[in-house]
């Protein structure tokens, strides 16, 4: 409700949006490098680009206001590790490729005229960022209307400070992103394609080919069979040797998690603690202070329709009368009781506008609702609603007379629904919120159905000091058994299972299985491979020992760092020499059906293959197999293909060429969009290339 309402409507998808400008993707998760010396360096700075400093305060200072609205978005006050690494993250790739744009905007002189940014903002064509905040939520429809009145208010002296500089930054984040538009647009502007490329591209997609075929296996010979030597690791790393670049510095780490669950006799005391609440709240005659005092995590009671009540309740409670206590039920990690205070046939929804007061702006709350008192005596003397809310009201609907428009139940905080969905149509009422001081007025109410008033006391499952001790006292005692020799070994002498993170970079919140895991990933970019750590890291209820199998430092990988990963295609590699070893043995080769039958496989027809979609029906994707097939002649026999499943032997029956292009002007402009969509991709590919960036933030988070 409010300005400040309104952006914690709003710039979470404004946030989202911006950051997820298809103009900034590519970069995401790419074009971040990590130097081996990154826990060197200042305090104050968090990242280079190209030499230029990124202030620590200044991406701080970002990343606290993207933090804030995904809460706003996302109605949580607390966020998880995951949530906070993706924020974190994409503050962090939004900020450096603005930097790389921007030093390119710069050498154009691209700019984006005083003009230019009024119109993006309220101009007849406004940016699409700006149509999807203010779209109306009844029609889908851009609302100008409340545009021009949240505007109206963003510019008021009422206007909240932090509101302000929150548009502002939203703002700019549409004039950047416009001046990156100009600088794109240029560069699609010097594309071109020719009539050979378009012909080209037609025949791959149209062009077909029918073929017969004879392949072995790669699974017919069990690896058992093959040992691998030094020489068939080396011819193929030294073949493949540009896969193994590694864009930046990670670590492969082992680590074996003891969880201190909820024992029996934790249960049985929470079921107890829970039950001895049971009669409580049976007599209580203040459900809501009873809740407030009792439950883990209290919720205000409000009433509900069918479906959103926990499943567990929401068929037992639409058929009992108040009073009705059930439980104690086990429900997501807590035991619960509940009691159905009132039941009642009220609206669907409620059509209504309000007057938005601030208490601080009148000196306090007191004050807050003797104003809105004042102002219902003065509606109420026939005074318009609307002209007040426009004169008094600090809300973003102000400028529609106070207008929010026709909502369900769970659109408004509790406060404010109770009172719309409790009233009747032409009600004034009072309320006070997070927000301010509310007068209601109720316009309409639609629908009816039965809703129910719940009260819920939770007692959450924990595991107990006990637990806890008992699971950490045996992750103290592995710890030490592997610090004093080796750690796998001391993992299979105590028969627990180890868990390995392959590729973890500097800044990772997450590993497998472990959702708080920052402080092991910042205790393995301070270790030498093979270190154990030196504590039990305690992640909640979960106590980890780790050890540091590998470090991958940034740059092409070294063949020892890639043996593991490289083996079954080396293995398969060894297959294929044997493979077409047997197929060369075979003396009559003028003739497939003998060939097949000689080694043991059937010919398999294929029709109609195009050279664009390499897929061989009923098996894989095979690039080469179709390549060689689709430059090879009519009639002849193969020599063995090394393809993705097995080794390939075939012969070309036809080729069936499409018709000459009815329309070569249409499909160059097919092949032109289809070069366009990879234009923004490239650019950056290649900006990234040249951009030296270093990532420090793993010094500081």
């Amino acid at each position: 409700m409010g300005i400040m309402s309104f952006l914690r409507n709003r710039m979470g998808t404004i946030l989202v949006v911006v950051i997820g400008l298809a103009l900034f993707a590519f970069i995401i998760g790419e074009v971040v490098h990590y130097g081996s010396s990154f826990m060197n360096g200042d305090r104050t700075t968090i990242g280079e680009v190209n030499g230029d400093k990124i202030n620590y305060d200044e991406y701080a200072a970002k990343l606290d206001q993207n933090m804030q609205n995904f809460k706003q978005q996302s109605g949580q006050q607390s966020m998880n590790p995951q949530m906070v690494s993706y924020v974190q993250q994409s503050t962090w790739n939004q900020q450096i490729s603005q930097i790389i744009l921007q030093k390119q905007i710069a050498k154009l002189g691209l700019t984006v005229g005083d003009n230019e940014s009024v119109s993006l903002v309220q101009g007849s064509s406004p940016s699409p960022q700006i149509v999807q905040a203010f779209t109306n939520r009844e029609t889908g429809q851009f609302d100008r209307q409340q545009l021009m009145g949240f505007l109206q208010n963003i510019n008021s002296s009422k206007a909240d400070p932090a509101t302000k500089a929150q548009w502002a930054g939203f703002v700019n984040q549409i004039i950047e992103g416009k001046k990156s538009e100009k600088y794109l647009s240029m560069i699609k502007n010097g594309l071109y394609v020719n009539s050979l490329e378009a012909k080209e591209d037609y025949e791959a997609r149209n062009k077909t080919v029918n073929f017969n075929y004879v392949t072995l296996d790669y699974s017919s010979i069990p690896d058992s069979q093959i040992k691998l030597t030094d020489d068939d690791y080396n011819t193929y790393y030294n073949a493949h040797k540009n896969e193994f670049k590694n864009p930046e510095e990670l670590r492969t780490l082992n680590y074996v998690v003891f969880n201190a669950a909820p024992s029996k006799a934790d249960t049985a005391a929470a079921k107890e603690q829970i039950n001895k609440l049971l009669d409580g709240l049976k007599t209580s005659k203040n459900d809501s202070l009873f809740v407030a005092i009792n439950a883990a995590t209290p919720a205000p009671l409000v009433y509900q329709k069918k479906g959103q009540l926990d499943p567990a309740l929401d068929s037992v409670m639409f058929n009992a009368a108040p009073g009705f206590v059930y439980g104690p039920y086990l429900s997501n990690g807590a035991y619960k009781i509940a009691k159905l205070v009132n039941v009642e046939v009220g609206p669907d929804s409620v059509k209504a506008r309000h007057i938005l007061i601030n208490p601080t702006a009148v000196g306090g709350v007191d004050k807050a609702l003797a104003k809105a008192d004042s102002l219902k005596k003065l509606i109420q003397g026939g005074k318009d609603f609307a002209e007040l809310a426009k004169t008094y009201s600090v809300d973003g609907s102000a400028a529609k007379g106070g207008e929010l428009g026709t909502f369900a139940r769970g659109a408004m905080v509790p406060v404010f629904e109770d009172a719309v969905f409790t009233g009747k149509k032409g009600d004034l009422k009072i309320v006070t919120s997070q927000f301010g001081v509310h007068l209601i007025e109720i316009e309409e109410q639609k629908g009816s159905s039965k809703v129910v008033k719940v009260a819920v006391v939770d007692k959450p499952l924990t595991p107990s000091s006990k637990t806890q001790s008992a699971a950490y006292a045996q992750a103290q005692a592995f710890l030490s058994k592997a610090s004093g020799g080796s750690f796998a070994q001391a993992v299979k002498a105590e028969k627990l299972k180890q868990m390995t993170a392959d590729d973890v970079n500097a800044n990772a919140s997450t590993l497998n299985g472990l959702e708080s895991a920052r402080d092991v990933v910042k205790w393995a970019y301070g270790a030498k491979t093979g270190d154990v750590s030196n504590q039990v890291f305690e992640l909640g209820t979960q106590y980890v020992v780790a050890q540091l199998e590998a470090i991958k430092p940034k740059g092409t990988l070294a063949l020892d760092l890639v043996k593991k990963q490289i083996e079954p295609a080396v293995r398969n590699q060894v297959k294929a020499k044997k493979l077409e070893e047997k197929f060369n043995a075979v003396k009559e080769a003028s003739d497939l059906n003998k060939i097949a039958a000689a080694v043991g496989a059937k010919v398999m027809p294929v029709q109609n293959v195009v050279f664009a979609n390499p897929i061989i029906p009923g098996l894989d994707q095979e690039n080469k197999v179709i390549g060689s097939i689709f430059g090879s002649p009519l009639h002849k026999i193969s020599k063995p293909v090394e393809g993705q499943s097995g080794v390939y032997v075939f012969v070309v029956d036809s080729f069936n060429n499409p018709p000459a292009m009815a329309n070569g002007l249409k499909n160059r402009q097919q092949f032109d969009q289809a070069a366009l969509q990879r234009v923004d991709g490239d650019v950056f590919n290649v900006l990234k290339d040249k951009a030296n960036v270093k990532d420090y933030r793993a010094k500081f988070f």
